[in-house]
């Protein structure tokens, strides 16, 4: 039964350790905000520049997860190529290592429990205030409290090492050279990957080592053995996710085997050099002296990424073009209908879920763009064939419009579940509304189709004046469609005014060709039949210019 409790206490001191590192890394990202997104933007094709990025936001959040979802959804938007996007992600496997820093010291080398009380006690007042900036700092201490605290757990509930089974086990693998360096490999894989922490095993790992259970060397191959579990938690992940996310996650697995491969080759030299460098900088022997193992293996830890990052970016034009030709677009999976951003799922604060939507709502609004082309081209023309292709390209894209309204309209519902700010909340607001007009453009779109089937059906056809007239608002109609496309892609608040001028423009000829329209008819221009489809086709035009203004003014919200 003791041994049940035993368990038990260390799974509930590595449950805590968990909830304190989530709530600190979810209420930094908060805290971050739109700063990670402005700065994941300004990455250029420098490689130094893109690791040094990625190692600064995943210090500051403690996820490289988090990092690398955020990467994923940039090159998803455009905003960043797939070779700069592994370069963030080569820097969030070094940026991640912080983590380990701060509990070889704050953990092992300086006893900083008596200092998480009052944390707590002054973060937990913070989380009850009414301004989500202060909650969110509360969080953070929260959760940077809760570390220390589960791990000052995790340290009394081990035991120290004693004769047991387990320790005959460990001794018993420890005589056997490769085999035991491969196994605890393994055990360090596998609990990553059931954890899905590498911070959670890490801290576990540094207490074994401390409590003399595991010596530095297991303990160094563990290590490796968490650095590539991280990475096949990410790929189970993203087996749902586009090509994408695939491909980052593909990228960052090939980099962590690659250097686990190099590490695990040449080990005693590994471990020899470790002991060298560790005496050096005055750390200690880890194999010596239990105390010097924490920051030892940290350092071992910061190490081996930044030499397999320095060894991996001479070949980063390589990796890229391998995991593209690995996963290519184009599969089977890949043209059934998927969300472009949005579905690597929620993320951990509403700021970056509600950019994830706004760069699916812009994937929504090109698609209607596209259809009222078609619209445009449908109706002059006179072929057959090519009109069967068209209507069959209009009635896909209204399909699609559909699906990927309900979906952005599912994702700001779960969004909206979550704490949001002020601002959040007009932006998701604003978000509702301009899908909801962008499918009403494409709804008018589809009515537009319904009058040219009926024209088309009557045999009516339009006199060379009105066909101009008609081609002159449709020349407006997509003007106003460029410039809201245009409008929502930028990142900048840009003026509204040539979007309103515009919108004046299809008004005005909307009233001039209202008031021509009975002399027209008078005049014997065309006939009634021909009048009312006319008729029509310029109100559906009008209207999508309303929509398409309605856009561009709740577009000002999302600033």
């Amino acid at each position: 039964m003791s041994e049940i409790f035993l368990l038990l206490a260390i799974a509930g001191s590595t449950a805590l350790f968990l909830y304190g590192l989530k709530l600190m890394s979810e209420s930094l990202q908060k805290v971050m905000g739109q700063w990670l997104q402005i700065i994941l933007s300004s990455i250029s094709s420098n490689k130094a520049k893109g690791v040094l990025t990625g190692i600064f936001i995943t210090a500051l959040i403690q996820s490289s997860s988090a990092t690398t979802v955020m990467v994923v959804s940039f090159v998803n938007a455009g905003m960043l190529r797939l070779t700069e996007a592994l370069c963030v992600i080569m820097g969030a496997n070094i940026g991640t290592t912080l983590t380990a820093w701060l509990i070889a010291i704050f953990g092992f080398e300086m006893n900083f429990t008596p200092f998480t009380l009052p944390l707590i006690g002054v973060g937990i007042p913070l989380i009850f205030s009414n301004n989500r900036k202060v909650k969110n700092w509360g969080e953070m201490l929260l959760g940077f409290s809760l570390l220390f605290i589960s791990l000052e757990f995790l340290k009394n509930t081990i035991p120290a090492v004693s004769d047991s089974w387990l320790t005959d086990s460990i001794t018993f693998i420890k005589s056997l050279p490769y085999f035991s360096y491969i196994s605890f490999f393994i055990f360090g894989t596998i609990f990553t990957i059931l954890v899905r922490s590498s911070n959670a095993i890490f801290a576990l790992i540094l207490v074994l080592c401390h409590q003399g259970w595991i010596s530095f060397d297991l303990g160094v191959a563990m290590v490796l053995g968490v650095n590539v579990g991280t990475t096949i938690g990410a790929i189970n992940a993203a087996r749902i996710a586009n090509v994408t996310a695939k491909r980052a996650a593909y990228a960052r697995l090939l980099f962590n085997l690659f250097g686990t491969v190099w590490a695990i080759s040449i080990f005693p030299y590994l471990i020899k050099g470790m002991v060298f460098i560790s005496s050096v900088v005055g750390i200690g022997d880890p194999l010596n002296s239990p105390e010097s193992v924490p920051l030892s293996l940290a350092l071992f830890h910061t190490l081996f990424n930044v030499l397999n990052t320095v060894i991996l970016i001479q070949f980063l034009n390589k990796i890229s073009k391998l995991v593209m030709k690995k996963i290519p677009v184009g599969s089977n999976s890949e043209s059934e209908f998927k969300l472009t951003h949005i579905k690597i799922g929620l993320l951990s604060t509403p700021d970056a879920s509600l950019f994830q939507a706004k760069r699916e709502t812009i994937v929504f609004a090109e698609n209607v763009r596209k259809m009222f082309r078609n619209i445009e081209k449908i109706l002059f023309e006179k072929n057959d064939k090519e009109y069967l292709v068209l209507k069959e390209k209009i009635e896909a894209k209204d399909v699609f419009s559909d699906r990927i309204e309900k979906e952005i309209a599912n994702y700001l519902t779960k969004v909206s579940e979550g704490r949001l700010s002020e601002i959040s909340s007009k932006r998701l607001r604003a978000l509702y509304e301009i899908i909801a007009d962008v499918e009403s453009i494409a709804d008018s779109c589809m009515n537009m189709l319904n009058i040219i089937e009926r024209k088309r059906a009557r045999k009516i056809d339009f006199p060379e004046p009105i066909n101009n007239n008609i081609q002159l608002m449709f020349n407006m109609v997509q003007e106003a469609l460029d410039t809201m496309v245009t409008l929502l892609t930028h990142e900048e608040n840009l003026p509204l005014s040539m979007a309103q001028e515009t919108e004046k423009e299809i008004n005005n000829f909307r009233d001039i060709l209202k008031s021509e329209h009975l002399d027209n008819l008078e005049k014997g221009v065309y006939n009634y039949d021909a009048g009312i489809l006319y008729n029509d086709i310029i109100s559906q035009c009008e209207r999508i210019g309303d929509f398409a203004i309605n856009i561009d003014k709740s577009y000002k919200l999302l600033f």
